[in-house]
């Protein structure tokens, strides 16, 4: 053939397809492969410009009053309801929603992960408690606020365990998943040696799935604070679900999108924290 070709065919005179590809060229192909790497700079670039693009095309619909600002306030509308807000109260209201995200999360852990051990471990494990676990993370968590207010009654309690209900099935059958992608022959090995019942679960069922299940935890984090608003509506007087929920009532759009966009910030933040004690703690794992 006298042309260069697809995949691993040659151009005249021996050289690589890749090689007769000028510099600017070999760029654009690799942004085009799937899975292809990038620099981080080119990576952060992008991130600020995911945020900018948004940010500016609302400026601009704001700009050219395409929507009344009742539905849609501008950005300096919203800027101001955040200075107000600050001094009124913010941060208190941002450290309650974090504080109960925080209670109804790690309880959802502390319970579900060792469930999901179990259940992905042991057969007779999952035939008693995965089809009631499916069954009820089917369920609406705002479902169960009559009667969490019926068996815990209405002050903090009532707000971290609808958080809780929320995530805690979602973590158990996660956790079985990844417990049940476990390579047999880890097991086989281990039985090989002579390591006993609980020396398996802790060196190797623990060990061999504890990136996913940190992982996991990132992602489960991320739905707690999704559940945030449904639990303050239970009562609270306090938090920035309640305050979304407040200047609903009061029609103060602009103070609506500081506490999503406040929720939206502070889960990113706990996303970052978790990716790099993902990297920190597993600097060897490739999923």
């Amino acid at each position: 053939m006298g042309a260069a070709t697809v995949g691993t065919r040659k151009v005249q005179g021996g050289g690589s397809l890749q090689q007769a590809v000028p510099a600017q060229g070999r760029s654009r192909l690799r942004l085009g492969r799937i899975r292809a790497p990038i620099s981080k700079t080119l990576y952060g670039g992008l991130a600020v410009a995911g945020f900018l693009l948004p940010l500016a095309i609302w400026e601009a619909i704001s700009a050219w009053h395409l929507v009344g600002r009742l539905f849609l306030p501008s950005p300096a509308d919203v800027w101001g309801s955040l200075a107000h807000w600050y001094a009124g109260g913010l941060l208190r209201d941002t450290g309650i929603s974090v504080y109960r995200v925080v209670a109804g999360f790690v309880l959802a852990c502390l319970i579900g992960v060792p469930l999901g051990l179990f259940i992905g471990a042991y057969k007779w494990c999952e035939a008693l408690l995965q089809p009631i676990n499916d069954f009820v993370r089917y369920m609406p968590a705002s479902a169960f606020i009559p009667l969490v207010i019926l068996w815990v009654g209405i002050g903090e309690g009532s707000k971290i365990a609808i958080i809780f209900i929320g995530v805690v099935f979602q973590i158990v059958v996660m956790v079985a998943d990844a417990v049940r992608k476990l390579p047999d022959r880890y097991l086989e090995a281990a039985y090989t040696m002579g390591a006993r019942e609980g020396e398996v679960m802790k060196l190797v069922v623990w060990r061999g799935t504890w990136p996913q299940i940190v992982d996991i935890l990132r992602i489960n984090m991320g739905w707690a604070w999704t559940y945030l608003v449904v639990a303050e509506m239970v009562a609270a007087d306090s938090g920035l679900g309640f305050a979304i929920l407040q200047a609903q009532r009061f029609l103060d759009t602009a103070k609506i999108f500081v506490g999503i966009i406040i929720i939206g910030l502070i889960g990113l933040a706990f996303d970052l924290l978790f990716r790099a004690l993902h990297k920190q703690m597993f600097p060897w794992y490739r999923p």
